[in-house]
């Protein structure tokens, strides 16, 4: 059975392995905002409730100052464990041959770490921001930061 596994594993496009874990940190990374834009969407919460509750989680009142440090960290370790499995499927498993291919871990792990922190840039303040504008929460001063082209 555990055969089968590895071998659907080892069969996979290794990229599309890493975009799974790029894609879970950065939605662990914005759990901050996801969670009131979702809410409001489907009617589950008022805009005001919405708005209180990712002001809350955003900037940390009320003794949630803990969340969004935490989340990064989750989502640090999640792309961390991927690159991990990564190089495991790879090959790379001792400390021998991590050396010898000192120079694709770094470029892969550089590759990575760059275009996580690009996508969760632009799914936490680009695409949450205006869609959480869209379903009424008021973050319309939220974009002026990330509007560079104006």
């Amino acid at each position: 059975m555990t055969e089968v596994a590895d071998a659907t594993v080892s069969q996979q496009n290794p990229v599309r392995v890493l975009w799974k874990y790029i894609a879970g940190s950065t939605i662990v990374a914005s759990l901050c905002c996801l969670p009131s834009v979702v809410l409001v969407m489907f009617g589950l919460a008022t805009v005001s409730t919405g708005a209180a509750l990712s002001d809350t989680l955003y900037w940390g009142g009320e003794g949630f100052g803990w969340f969004r440090g935490t989340m990064l960290l989750i989502a640090l370790t999640c792309v961390v464990t991927g690159l991990v499995f990564y190089f495991r499927n790879q090959g790379i498993c001792t400390l021998d041959q991590a050396k010898r291919e000192r120079r694709k871990i770094i470029n892969t792990s550089l590759i990575v770490l760059s275009s996580t922190y690009v996508i969760y840039l632009l799914f936490n303040y680009v695409f949450l921001t205006e869609l959480g504008i869209a379903v009424g929460l008021p973050w319309e001063s939220s974009r002026d930061s990330y509007m560079f082209w104006k």
